[in-house]
């Protein structure tokens, strides 16, 4: 039998706010991870999982946090009580962890190669040369394109799944004996998740390692995890081994979470939708390498058009790095780019200043960071509010009203409107993002990765959100996600990118139904579940679903054979007592 390698026994963890007062964000947490074993900490945005994480290398910070019950052992050893030197010899080597923010966590003044070197030369003595071919080892194993040429690349020249992938890269290179793994996956597309997954299920084998595992994706857990641990409200609700929670959950709100995956349609068009934006030939280049009196170029956007109709949501899916957010970013006017841009018939390509300043207001994102996006200098109302100084003339009083409306449509507690963004979870910041963007009631809204910081149950919210907005004020949607399930249950039209070009578009039917580009049925064929409308299926579904009944039969005759152990084991361990 394996020896239990973390112990985390009755812990809470509470916030100071003052000198006299706390808030206690954990209570009474009880969890084991053995050797060789994946533990998968699942539950909604803010219910205690990343705090839970961050305590058990302290890094939370010691004048803002304490820890009113409980302990955390390693190999025996108390993490809690251990001296700051001893915890330095632990972070890093022993316990590695794969933060939730990549561009955040990466730092944006040195290339990867540096970064990387770094982990190599302090955690294992690596000398560079030595360590370089480490290094493209392992970015190549993570799935990071010609890794050669990504070496001197700094993160903001990278892309949201590229920078993840680094940051991945930089847990696993130490061989840690337990890897704390915080939404590892959330800015991967789906063929790169695969691979990801696939990777650490390799590596935990390898290296004997031991994994933490933070998810909302319950796809990704079922095929990741040992057991499971889910949270609500700091508390852990429900812990059971993976085949028990998936089968037969007892807490409803387990039962809720597995009952929220992307569903439905995408909202009815209006009859005679006039054409809102029109992009034709766009192309966006950027310098690769600059020398004296040249430079290299490399194209990142070839050739792309679109056309999105008022109440219309035209979805972009493909892999990181494929050209999705640069789209996005040209139509924005934020980078360069050369091409045509009609946005409400007028010509927009060429504007600057404040002859652009009238149609900022009307065309609206939501960034795929929500950390980055937002002032650590602001607090929530400040953040929500500030488009509204800038673009429309209202009161003091005006301007707090509609803060309160909109915090509240997006599932934010107003009172809440005095915190900065540090105090909130990920999939909190990103939905005052998202009321950021809306509070200005623009036409067009981009929607860059939306939910993909959020767990299932309030993407399920934020989704049903954005369409009775748009089905209200006939709003129009560019969606860019990786997520297949959730472009389905929300586009009319879906637009396939691959290597800067489009290499299929059409109907949401065409796209899923009858799609004809072999990159296009890749993607499709990691779907757990086809999604149906009527009748119909996606392609292959048939065969798919054979597959699945064929595999969860498989399922269930191991899944009793392992309840039948577990019971055994538990009355063998009661008659010991």
């Amino acid at each position: 039998m394996s020896s239990t390698l973390l112990s985390v026994e009755d812990l809470s963890i509470a916030f100071k706010r003052d000198t006299q007062s706390q808030l206690r964000v954990v209570s009474n947490v009880s969890f084991n991870i053995d050797e060789q074993e994946t533990l998968a900490l699942v539950g909604e945005s803010g219910s205690g999982k990343s705090v839970t994480a961050l305590s058990i290398l302290r890094l939370l910070r010691k004048e803002q946090v304490s820890y009113p019950t409980g302990d955390i052992l390693f190999e025996g050893q108390s993490l809690l009580h251990a001296p700051d030197k001893e915890l330095r010899k632990i972070r890093g080597n022993q316990i590695s962890m794969i933060f939730q923010e990549p561009m955040v966590s990466l730092n944006p003044l040195h290339t990867v190669e540096k970064q990387l070197y770094e982990i190599l030369s302090l955690h294992r003595g690596m000398r560079p040369n030595a360590a370089r071919s480490e290094i493209l080892q392992y970015l190549d194993r993570v799935g990071i394109k010609e890794p050669k040429n990504k070496l001197s690349a700094f993160p903001h020249q990278l892309s949201g799944g590229e920078r993840q992938r680094v940051m991945i890269a930089m847990a696993i290179l130490t061989h840690p004996k337990l890897l704390i793994a915080d939404e590892p996956t959330t800015a991967l597309d789906v063929s790169v998740q695969a691979q990801i997954i696939q990777l650490l299920k390799e590596l935990k084998n390898e290296l004997n390692m031991s994994m933490l595992f933070i998810s909302h994706n319950l796809g990704i857990v079922k095929k990741l995890a040992d057991k499971v641990a889910v949270m609500q409200q700091g508390r852990i609700v429900e812990y059971n081994s993976k085949q028990r929670i998936f089968l037969r959950p007892e807490h409803e709100y387990t039962q809720t979470l597995l009952n929220s995956e992307p569903s439905g349609d995408p909202v009815v068009l209006p009859q005679t939708p006039g054409i809102l934006l029109s992009v034709n030939h766009l192309n966006v280049d950027v310098i690769t390498k600059k020398r004296l009196f040249s430079h290299e170029q490399k194209r990142i956007v070839d050739n792309v058009g679109l056309t999105i109709h008022q109440g219309e949501t035209v979805g972009i899916v493909g892999e990181s790095g494929s050209g999705k957010s640069t789209t996005a970013l040209a139509i924005l006017r934020l980078i360069k780019s050369e091409g045509e841009i009609l946005f409400d018939s007028h010509p927009i390509q060429n504007l600057t200043g404040k002859k652009l300043l009238p149609f900022r207001s009307r065309i609206q994102v939501v960034f795929q960071d929500p950390f980055s996006s937002l002032n650590p200098r602001f607090n929530v109302e400040q953040i929500i509010s500030e488009g509204l100084v800038t673009h429309k003339k209202l009161s003091k009083n005006e301007r707090e009203k509609a803060v309160i409306e909109i915090m509240q449509e997006v599932g934010l507690d107003p009172d809440l409107r005095f915190r900065y963004p540090t105090e909130f979870s990920g999939g909190q910041r990103q939905r005052i993002a998202i009321a950021r963007a809306l509070i200005l009631q623009p036409e067009l809204l981009i929607l860059d990765e939306p939910t993909s910081s959020l767990d299932h149950t309030i993407q399920k919210q934020i989704i049903e959100l954005l369409k009775s907005l748009q089905e209200k004020h006939r709003l129009s949607y560019l969606f860019i996600s990786h997520d297949l399930a959730l472009v389905y249950s929300i586009c009319h039209q879906v637009i396939v990118m691959k290597d800067a070009q489009i290499v299929e578009q059409g109907s949401r039917e065409k796209i899923f139904y009858s799609c004809e580009h072999e990159y296009t049925k890749a993607l499709l064929s990691f779907l757990d579940k086809p999604p149906r409308r009527g009748n119909k299926t996606l392609i292959h579904a048939d065969k798919a679903e054979k597959i699945e009944k064929s595999d969860h039969k498989n399922d269930n005759s191991q899944n009793q054979k392992q309840e039948k152990k577990v019971d055994w084991e538990n009355a063998l361990l009661m008659r010991k007592k």
